[in-house]
Formats: structure tokens, C-alpha cells, sequence
């Protein structure tokens, strides 16, 4: 049999294309910020992650600028051997401070962060404990490890203990158990319920990893991930956290204990053979550190905007599960009615992001919503009217 026929039998994307319900790959023609233009028409983004809306903050974009100048466009190698510039130490220096433990080490993509550090960490005698809502980035770690895989059910501490209980049957004594757990949950907006899960880890003698790639910037005092929004930055293991959302960048990293960290750099196969991340990237990552630190405003705003949408939301009559956070999903439930409701914001002036199974249980279809410290009132009161007017012409709320 042909290897290619799985690619001749994938029809999905060609019929959604030709029958107009096609929602990936739009070409965005301007800067990422809280209005974009798609085929020359201006759309309110609500499907960035952009939350502190720094990617076009000029501090930001001064420092990219000053370390593209400097270093050029690429380290052309690994950190291991020729890539490990100054500004990855500074940078690595500042964001262990800032989460709060000895250690940190960068990689090239949050992505890269996750399954780098899962595979170096999950030995063959050991046992990774996965909340079921967890990142694609977190299975695939899974994958790339040696080791065995435990779910749980989504923020459920009942369920998590049982999988505890059956990790340590897996271990006959003989490895250990990682929880990996998103601190926000990317597709409905709840945080991990960290306060109650560490009594159990401890009774299991259990390490506890936290994704903080959209908690980064959003919430703890400074922004600093949920780990310290708690007050249980002590107790929790690992930190990761990635550039691309709030720290308006590309790349990743994982915060911990100094000696942890260090193994980290010499058994993360993503990480000894990627190439380094990028001297602009570094730079702009730096910047955002920089405003996160000194211009605690743009949370704020942030907070204020994630408080008005999540009350018009209910106002109107929306099902926005239990999201906490600016990531605020309307959940549907039926995919076509979840393409159709895309399709008319799209039309009206609204980018959001259409989610449906895998990404999300089966029966769950959702509308992803997301927010940023840049959007204005007057944007948020037309997202709101054009939601309140497609549910009802769509019979999703009360005409």
C-alpha cells in the first residue's frame, strides 16, 4: 500500500474549504494586536493569546531590535555547543528569579520546553500523571519518554489520587511519578486546583510539574504563573512557562531546582540538538520581562476586560463552563452550529477560534474567546452586540 494514501483519503479540509466553513490558515495581513486585517477587511482579534498585549509595546520591540543588531538573526547551533549567547544566561537568570526558584534553561519553543523536559525527567520505571485537559505538548512528552502514562479526570483530586495509587502499583517500588498539569487550561479558561492536589502528591512521594504557558503574565502578584497566585511556589517542582503568549515571543522554559535544571541541559534531547533560540526573540522576551516587572497597569487592564466580558457573556445567556481567566470559551456543543456561529462573527467583524473534538470532549464543541490588555471598551461593547445577535438569530439564546 501506498504511504501516501492516508494523504489521498484526507478530504476533511478540502470539502470544509469549498463549502466556505473552512477556519484555519487565515492570513493576517498587520501586526498581531486587538484589531487585525484579514483579506483587507478589520477584525477584533479574539483569538490571540497575545493576553498583556506586548507584541507591540515599544520597549519590546527596542530591545528584539537591540539584540538582532547585535547578534545577528540566529545562533546557527545549539546552546550545547556554539549558541549559548550572554542574553541567554540574563534571560534565564531574570525569569528564575521571577518564578521563584534557583534555576532556569530556555528552549527554542514552549512546545520543545514540555516534551524536553517530560522524556529527560519520565524514566522507563517511571510513571507520568496527566490531568486529561492537559496540552498536546504534555502527551507528546509522554510519548517521547520511556515511561508510563496515568490520566486523571480534569481537575478532579478524587481521580488524580487514584491515579496515583496506580502509579505507584506501576512502580513495584522501583521509579517515581511526575504530575504535569496546566496551570490555565488553554481551550476553557479554569486553573489547577494546585492547593488541594499537594497534599496528595506529597502522601505519594509525588513530583509536580506546572505548564504555565497561559498562566505567564495573567495571574500571581506579578504575573508570575499560578504556582505563586497560590502562594505555593515552594512546593511545586517545575515551572514552565512559554514566550509566545504573554512575553510576545517565541520559545520556552522550565524554572526548578538548580541541580534538576542542570540535568535538564545534558539529557533534553529537544533541547541539545535544537538550535538556540533566536537573539530577536531573546531580546523581545526580555522586553516583556521588563514591562511585567515595572508596568503592573496592563494586568490590571487586562482583569478589568476579563470582568466585563465574563458578566456580558452571562448577561446574554452563554454557556462559559467554569473559565476564571481571559481565555472564555462559548460552549455549544454541536460543530456545525460552532462553524456557522464562526463564520457569521467572522462576517460581522469578530476573529475568534472555532474548537472541536480532539481539542475538546466529544459534545463540547466551543467558540474560543480570548483578551488582551490592549482591547478597548468600544471594541468589547461590538463583540458583545454581534454575539448577542448571531446567538439569537441562530436560536442559541431567546430571540
Amino acid at each position: 500500500m501506498d504511504i501516501f494514501q492516508k494523504a489521498f483519503d484526507f478530504t476533511e479540509a478540502r470539502t470544509a474549504r469549498e463549502s466556505g466553513y473552512y477556519p484555519y490558515f487565515q492570513v493576517i495581513n498587520s501586526e498581531s494586536d486587538s484589531q487585525v486585517t484579514v483579506e483587507g477587511r478589520e477584525l477584533v482579534m479574539l483569538g490571540s493569546n497575545n493576553y498583556l498585549g506586548l507584541t507591540t509595546h515599544p520597549h519590546v520591540r527596542e530591545r528584539a531590535a537591540e539584540a538582532l543588531a547585535k547578534y545577528g538573526t540566529s545562533c546557527t547551533g545549539s546552546r550545547l555547543l556554539n549558541g549559548n549567547l550572554d542574553i541567554h544566561m540574563e534571560l534565564e537568570e531574570r525569569l528564575a528569579r521571577f518564578t521563584g526558584k534557583e534555576a532556569c534553561v530556555v528552549f527554542s519553543t514552549g512546545f520543545g520546553a514540555n516534551i524536553g523536559t517530560i522524556s529527560a525527567m519520565v524514566g522507563r520505571h517511571d510513571t507520568a500523571v496527566i490531568d486529561k485537559d492537559d496540552h498536546a505538548s504534555i502527551y507528546d512528552g509522554c510519548k517521547l519518554s520511556y515511561g508510563k502514562v496515568e490520566r486523571f479526570e480534569h481537575n478532579d483530586v478524587a481521580s488524580l489520587r487514584e491515579a496515583l495509587e496506580r502509579a505507584s502499583k506501576n512502580a513495584n517500588g522501583g521509579g517515581g511519578a511526575l504530575v504535569v498539569v496546566d496551570g490555565i487550561f488553554s481551550m476553557e479558561g479554569d486553573i489547577a486546583p494546585l492547593s488541594d492536589m499537594l497534599p496528595i502528591l506529597k502522601e505519594f512521594g509525588a513530583r509536580l510539574m506546572v505548564d504555565d504557558a497561559h498562566a505567564s503574565g495573567v495571574i500571581g502578584p506579578q504575573g508570575n504563573g499560578t504556582a505563586a497566585h497560590f502562594g505555593v511556589t515552594d512546593e511545586v517542582d517545575l515551572i514552565m512557562g512559554t514566550f509566545s503568549k504573554s512575553f510576545a515571543s517565541l520559545g520556552g522554559f522550565i524554572s526548578g531546582d538548580a541541580v534538576v535544571i542542570d540535568y535538564i541541559k545534558h539529557a533534553s534531547r529537544p533541547f541539545i540538538f535544537s538550535a538556540a533560540m533566536a537573539p530577536a526573540s531573546v531580546g523581545a522576551a526580555l522586553g516583556a520581562l521588563d514591562v511585567m516587572e515595572t508596568e503592573p497597569q496592563h494586568q490590571a487592564r487586562l482583569w478589568e476586560i476579563v470582568d466585563r466580558m465574563q458578566a456580558g457573556y452571562h448577561e446574554l445567556g452563554f454557556d462559559t463552563g467554569t473559565s476564571e481567566t481571559p481565555v472564555i470559551p462559548i460552549i455549544l456543543g454541536d460543530e456545525m452550529l460552532v462553524f456557522e456561529f464562526w463564520r457569521r462573527l467572522r462576517d460581522a467583524g469578530v476573529f475568534v477560534n472555532p474548537v472541536r473534538p480532539p481539542a475538546v470532549p466529544a459534545g463540547r464543541a466551543l467558540l474560543r474567546t480570548s483578551y488582551m490588555a490592549t482591547h478597548t471598551d468600544a471594541q468589547m461593547d461590538f463583540v458583545l452586540e454581534a454575539f448577542g445577535r448571531i446567538g439569537r438569530e441562530l436560536g442559541v439564546l431567546p430571540a
